[in-house]
């Protein structure tokens, strides 16, 4: 019998990318956990913490199977952005990612049973300055809603990147080489 595979989250994009890779979840169940930013918590230890809290609670509900469980955070220094979820986060998002470097931390957790294994990749991403007539374009596109930092890499605002070092697919959401890696250290094969 094959092992299933629980993908614990709603991203569409993390979906695609597995897709993508030739993985296709069993199941998807998005983990409801509290997001809270921990008191002097840095970036990375955010991503990697909701990672494994996501994966924890939906491994102990489906001991059997195997689940992935990812986090992504744009950060700026130690400064976490948040999830545009309206015009002016997403303005001061690009506001403050413009001329500047910033990187992209993603925690992953791949977990069955009493195993676990994580890791967290970091991608370091660089905008373009970007004019006030640019930022007010992409903000009538809407591809920031939602988007942690304001943007989507595969979309519009690629047109602001000239650099980056790192893993694209890890700015999309979710690393390609590093969680097949992990799913194979587990024994799920596709």
């Amino acid at each position: 019998m094959a092992i299933q595979l629980i993908l614990a989250s709603a991203s569409p994009r993390r979906l695609q990318l597995l897709k993508q890779a030739g993985i296709t979840p069993t199941k998807i169940i998005p983990a409801e956990i509290d997001e809270t930013l921990l008191k002097a918590e840095l970036p990375d230890k955010h991503a990697l913490r909701l990672a494994e809290a996501k994966a924890a609670l939906i491994a102990e509900k489906h001991p059997n199977a195997i689940v992935l469980a990812a986090d992504t955070v744009v950060a700026r220094g130690r400064r976490i952005l948040p999830k545009a979820e309206d015009e002016k986060a997403a303005r001061q998002c690009l506001e403050l990612l413009s001329g500047r470097r910033h990187r992209v931390y993603t925690g992953i957790c791949v977990m069955q049973k009493n195993e676990a294994r994580h890791t967290l990749v970091m991608t370091a991403v660089r905008f373009s300055r970007l004019s006030a007539k640019e930022i007010d374009r992409y903000m009538a596109s809407g591809e920031w809603q939602g988007k942690a930092g304001g943007y989507t890499i595969q979309g519009k605002a690629e047109a602001f990147i000239p650099w980056i070092s790192g893993s694209h697919s890890n700015v999309v959401g979710l690393p390609l080489a590093e969680t097949c890696h992990m799913l194979k250290i587990m024994g799920f094969q596709w």
